[in-house]
């Protein structure tokens, strides 16, 4: 009797164990994965191209009883005819302006938050001023072969490049910003008249704006450097650089030299000031 209830039991605990086995087992917990933040953190550089145009106050400097040997008078002799005046009036000028730039961009809240940063760039300029244009005293006129040119009122550059601080807010993979700090700029010998450069010395000053910036999708057709993100950009920027007064005057020159100069002066301008509207593609390394 109590073989054959051992053995029930055994045959009840088999039984019991292979009905347990052919249960659908319980499925693992998914694992979470957290969806990506944007941040706008880390090292960028990019290209812009844009168009630049005169944002100067610009009026007509006018000299008075010029270079007397160098003018011919209404009856055709030279330093005859009585006192003469020389103007010139500051001719705006426009184009194209394109360069690089590079920098660094802080985010202090991943997602949607403040951003600072700071980025320079240097930029090559296709405008500058007229530097021949000038008027006579009706009746007078220059000797053969002598031209009159103001070298501070006929500024012109060749290139510029700032060094600006940049503070804004982002929305996501959308960014608005400020900016504004250091701006430097030259010209070239090729600008140079009579062997004179004149204005196209190394200056400095200062330049401000603000833009708006887009992140593309990570997986961009224009992410070909396989960076974190490609962004885009459209920005503003005020130029202002500042002459200095060693080139004040009017200048007599001839295709050689510099024949005269008379320095003084009357509704000077003080600087280029310029403005550039521009858009410029980035390329942003680091995290996501």
């Amino acid at each position: 009797m109590k073989k054959l209830l051992l053995a029930s039991t055994v045959l009840a605990g088999l039984t019991a164990t292979a009905s347990a086995a052919d249960l659908p087992r319980r499925a693992a917990p998914p694992v979470f994965v957290p969806v990506p933040v944007f941040t706008w953190t880390g090292f960028y550089f990019g290209i812009n191209a844009g168009y630049g145009f005169d944002a100067g106050d610009r009026g007509t400097n006018v000299y008075n009883n010029v270079f007397p040997n160098l003018v011919r008078g209404p009856n055709g002799v030279p330093g005859a005819g009585g006192p003469s005046q020389v103007a010139f009036s500051d001719s705006s000028s426009e184009g194209f302006v394109g360069g690089g730039q590079i920098g660094y961009n802080y985010q202090f809240t991943p997602g949607s938050g403040l951003v600072v940063g700071i980025e320079a760039d240097a930029q090559y300029v296709d405008f500058g001023r007229n530097r021949t244009a000038f008027v006579l005293t009706p009746g007078f006129t220059p000797n053969n072969g002598v031209q009159f040119v103001d070298p501070r009122g006929t500024a012109s550059l060749d290139y510029f490049g700032t060094v600006r601080g940049r503070i804004g807010y982002a929305f996501d993979k959308v960014l608005f910003y400020g900016t504004g700090g250091f701006a430097y700029g030259a010209g070239s010998e090729e600008r140079s008249f009579g062997g004179f450069r004149g204005n196209d010395s190394f200056r400095t000053g200062y330049a401000a704006g603000g833009g708006i910036e887009y992140a593309l999708p990570t997986d961009s057709f224009l992410n070909f450097f396989k960076s974190s993100a490609v962004t885009l950009k459209v920005e503003g920027l005020y130029v202002n650089l500042e002459n200095n007064n060693r080139n004040a005057g009017v200048y007599a020159i001839d295709s050689n030299s510099v024949l005269y100069r008379q320095p003084g002066f009357t509704n000077r301008n003080s600087g280029s000031e310029f403005a550039v509207i521009r858009a410029g593609l980035n390329y942003k390394f680091g995290s996501y």
